[in-house]
């Protein structure tokens, strides 16, 4: 699926026939279109369509091919798994080629109210990048918090399930704010040779240390989620010996009276079966002393 967008009053619209073109999952004739007349590789090509592919950059001999990775979309479906996608731009003299795996949200927030050159607009989209993974970064730590809470209630095995897929989903994070931040260093490296001016310069300083916060951000969450994760085994694990001890008490608490009440139901002649006419609450009277004893013992024992 092909969207065009051009740039009107510092703002992207969507325009028929704009400088900048938007591919979601091109179909074998799209493709054959950005390989043949855009002469975009097409190893490239189905790199910026795997989600598993590296972040990198390369010279063309007519455009600059970047792949970076960004967060995709977040849903209540997915659990507490985050994923990454791969998104890959062509920068060409008079034009724009974006190609995505899946239709994510490219020129929304505040990063996009000012733009003016092409160039521009493919350093923003790194930026926003960051930005969304600092957005992902903030609802992993409240997911965790919260089922930090929930596995010191209760030892539901899917608590713990979903803790180490956030921590999973960390580590793709950490690899993939990393990738980016090779690919940046190397747009800062090479800016005269693409073309950048003094204005886009500066604003690449501010994404490369947008970047690096956002990576320490990660790897500080991801070693934390690492580093707990065995007193949170510990905890469940502790959690379990305390209900067994609870069910041990109910246990014996119901055998001590239900062994007096056994010993008086048996088919022999016993003292006060006949005789006395409170035996049954005598009985029971006799089980329910058993049962204060054996719990007073309970408790001086501390048990």
């Amino acid at each position: 699926m092909l969207k065009t967008y051009s740039i009107r009053d510092s703002r992207i619209a969507e325009a028929p026939d704009g400088p900048i073109m938007v591919y979601v999952a091109p179909d074998e004739a799209e493709r054959r279109f950005l390989v043949d007349s855009c002469r975009v590789d097409e190893h490239t090509l189905a790199s910026a369509l795997d989600p598993d592919e590296l972040a990198r950059l390369e010279f063309e001999p007519d455009h600059i091919a970047l792949i970076f990775k960004r967060p995709r979309n977040y849903s209540g479906r997915d659990g507490a798994m985050f994923k990454v996608a791969s998104c890959g731009v062509f920068l060409f003299r008079d034009r724009l080629i974006i190609v995505q795996a899946e239709e994510l949200s490219l020129f929304e927030g505040k990063q996009f109210l000012r733009v003016t050159t092409l160039p521009e607009v493919l350093l923003k989209l790194i930026y926003r990048s960051i930005f969304h993974f600092l957005e992902h970064l903030r609802i992993i730590n409240s997911i965790s918090a919260e089922l930090e809470q929930k596995i010191n209630q209760a030892m539901e095995n899917r608590h713990l399930i979903n803790l180490f897929g956030l921590e999973k989903s960390l580590v793709y994070y950490v690899a993939s704010i990393n990738s980016n931040g090779t690919v940046i260093d190397k747009l800062k490296l090479n800016a005269g040779k693409i073309g950048f001016t003094a204005e886009e310069g500066e604003f690449l300083d501010d994404i490369i240390i947008e970047n690096s916060q956002c990576n320490k951000q990660a790897e500080i969450y991801a070693n934390i989620l690492a580093g707990l994760m065995d007193a949170r085994v510990s905890i469940v694990s502790n959690n379990l010996n305390v209900l067994i001890k609870t069910l041990n008490i109910i246990t014996i608490g119901i055998m001590v009276p239900t062994l007096i009440v056994s010993i008086f139901s048996m088919n022999v002649k016993l003292p006060i079966s006949e005789a006395h006419p409170m035996a049954f609450w005598a009985i029971m009277g006799m089980a329910g002393v058993a049962l204060a004893i054996f719990m007073y013992f309970w408790w001086r024992k501390k048990w």
